[in-house]
């Protein structure tokens, strides 16, 4: 029975293929799309992408069902957990100026079948945006048209009574979602040009709201009368906020169209930064004008902005707000089905999604295989699914990706960085090493006398030290940390950092609801967890990162990436079990895929060096002096013949 079972060597073989990273190219400016968008397109994608059916639907439902007037402070501390997220996205796509977002990101620092789960989380996330805005689109349009097009649907149509699924319908939302996907498979320039004008009629419309909005507003709608400010209490509040995050999910498009910006290390930071700032204060001022304007007990969840304005007797600014808000969202279909088929080509040119997909077309400089497919999926999703179903789903692929992104940002930053050397010519000497040469108490492996060089040792000089070595001033307390390659302790860190994190947050979250612990085991747990996540945050610190590089970078790490981290595995863990239970499902239908198909044709896989017949190594030591050791030359099962464990001697330079 035992030779049934793996071996050891092949379970570590297997194990790096799951964790193997991205090999990037050496001009990451260099593609295939148009590079054409500049830092104000990309911020009008992000603006049109967040400001959608988020601020005119969003915030009517999370009012009146979740968190009562203080879905506003929902939306600050969403907007807080997505600032740090999106400080992470900003140095990554200055970094790594290609299309795929967290996919990508995650791909270079952490690991492949990381990446792909990230990435197949991020496809789900967009198709269920793309068909939730396009339902919301619907119901406002339906609305000024008072409900007769819902009438006609029910009357000679039908109506189905089915968990999760639509009461009727929506021909209308499968409709618009095609008519997008047509414009988008122009090109970025068409798509651009369109976001543009949605984006200057949703923008006036929103100033409208406020300055009409302020006019109308009754104090007495926060009032102990009217159920008070927070009804539902600090934890209406945080699920209220786990609810919020879909509405900033659209700073994500810009990370995604990083490859065809202009000057990407300039323009995504920047980008991220304006549309993530106007959209918050945009949610914050909309819901406290909201709110004052009418009681949030009786808002109309499918269309509570200019149901607000017809119940205050401005029927004629309810019909301009619903209108506004049609264009708003459509900022948001061409936002998601913009980025959507992007990822899809990122991931498809890697090798680990189906090829087809990494088709662009010669003309137009699009993906326009996974601009139509997934165009067809997200119209099939709006046509059948409930928007409620729909919204809940999407926050926690959010959330993971936000999570995973933050966690890169952090092994990243403590990583050496990769420097290529060229490849020798047969029988000439090694290429030189990037750096002058080697300085005292450097040790140098050979695989033979015309090999590159490598190093093998770290520099000890206190002077100079690499990202992920341990700091001088803690060398004398930490020493045995020293032995360990660097990064390797802060790859660690990060891991027991997570895990410290997922069991404080559950203890929060759960320990006096779920698991009634007493006061005291629940105050221990809450003080060990603490310190698990401080001592793996203060040992993350203890080593070098990397500094002054070209390129913006997110201050205070690690702890700006750690907030975002517990923040994130918070808010998931306030979701509903059977939101957790259908994202499992998905996990699972990933995993098929991955082990399936994209394992097996994954670049990065055919990018692995193949055995070579080394017969002996060298270390060039300091002194000048030569070790030779002589390894076996077959593979490890068989053992070598004729062929000494070791033969030590000095041997010229």
């Amino acid at each position: 029975m035992a030779r049934w079972l793996p071996r050891s060597t092949d379970l570590t073989r297997f194990c790096q293929k799951l964790n193997r990273v991205k090999t990037l190219e050496d001009d990451m400016m260099e593609t295939s799309f148009n590079r054409c968008l500049s830092t104000i397109d990309l911020t009008l994608l992000g603006i049109g992408g967040m400001v959608g059916s988020g601020l005119y639907v969003l915030t009517g439902t999370v009012a009146k069902e979740i968190a009562g007037p203080a879905v506003i402070v929902s939306f600050i501390i969403a907007g807080f957990a997505s600032l740090l997220a999106a400080l992470c996205y900003a140095e990554f796509g200055a970094r790594v100026p290609r299309t795929g977002s967290a996919y990508m990101f995650t791909y270079v620092s952490v690991g492949e079948i990381w990446a792909f789960l990230i990435g197949w989380n991020v496809l789900l996330e967009y198709m269920i945006g793309g068909a939730a805005v396009a339902r919301a689109w619907s119901g406002y349009l339906d609305s000024i048209f008072n409900h007769k097009i819902k009438n006609f649907t029910e009357t000679h149509v039908g109506t189905w009574q089915v968990p999760f699924l639509a009461r009727y319908p929506d021909f209308l939302a499968a409709a618009i979602l095609l008519v997008a996907t047509a414009f988008i498979s122009f090109g970025a320039k068409v798509s651009s040009w369109l976001n543009h004008v949605f984006s200057t009629i949703s923008m006036g419309v929103i100033l409208f709201i406020l300055v009409m909005g302020f006019v109308l507003v009754q104090p007495k709608n926060w009032s102990a009368q009217e159920g008070g400010f927070a009804p539902y209490g600090l934890s209406g509040v945080m699920a209220g906020t786990a609810t919020c995050f879909y509405a900033f999910v659209g700073f994500d498009v810009i990370a995604a169209s990083s490859e065809e910006a202009r000057n990407p290390q300039r323009a995504v930071p920047r980008a991220i930064a304006f549309s993530l700032g106007l959209a918050t204060g945009a949610y914050i001022l909309v819901s406290v004008v909201l709110t004052l304007m009418v009681p949030w007990h009786t808002l109309d969840p499918d269309s509570a902005l200019a149901d607000a304005f017809y119940r205050r007797g401005y029927a004629w600014a309810g019909f301009l707000v619903a209108a506004g808000s049609i264009c708003a969202m459509n900022t948001v279909l061409l936002s998601n089905l913009f980025s959507l088929p992007r990822i899809v080509y990122a991931m498809a040119e890697d090798g680990l999604f189906f090829r087809v997909f990494a088709r662009v077309h010669p003309r137009t400089q699009v993906p326009v295989v996974g601009i139509v497919v997934f165009g067809l999926l997200m119209a099939l999703l709006a046509l059948v699914f409930d928007l409620e179903a729909l919204v809940q789903f999407l926050s926690i692929g959010t959330l993971l990706a936000y999570t995973f992104v933050a966690a890169s940002i952090i092994v990243l930053r403590f990583q050496q960085q990769k420097v290529d050397v060229p490849a020798p010519v047969a029988g000439g000497r090694p290429s030189p090493e990037p750096h002058e040469g080697p300085s005292a108490g450097e040790l140098k492996e050979y695989e033979s006398f015309s090999d590159k060089l490598q190093l093998v040792d770290r520099d000890k000089s206190k002077e100079h030290r690499e990202p992920g070595q341990l700091k001088a001033a803690f060398e004398p307390y930490l020493e045995f940390l020293s032995d360990f390659y660097p990064g390797e302790v802060v790859t660690v860190a990060v891991v027991t950092l997570m895990v410290s994190a997922i069991c404080l947050c559950s203890i929060l979250v759960f320990g006096n609801t779920h698991l009634h612990l007493p006061t005291w085991s629940y105050s221990l747990l809450l003080v060990l967890f603490s310190l698990g996540f401080l001592l793996s945050l203060l040992l993350i610190w203890a080593h070098e990162q990397q500094h002054g590089t070209q390129t913006f970078q997110i201050p205070l790490v690690p702890l700006s990436p750690a907030l975002s981290i517990v923040l994130n595995i918070y808010l998931m863990l306030k979701l509903s079990y059977m939101t957790w239970l259908r994202f499992a499902v998905w996990l699972l239908v990933g995993l098929l895929v991955y082990f399936g198909y994209g394992i097996w044709h994954s670049k990065e896989n055919l990018r692995e060096p193949r055995p070579q017949r080394v017969s002996a190594r060298y270390v060039v030591f300091p002194s000048g002096s030569l070790e030779e050791r002589v390894q076996p030359v077959q593979p490890s099962s068989q053992p070598a013949a004729g062929l000494p464990d070791t033969d030590t001697g000095d041997c010229k330079r």
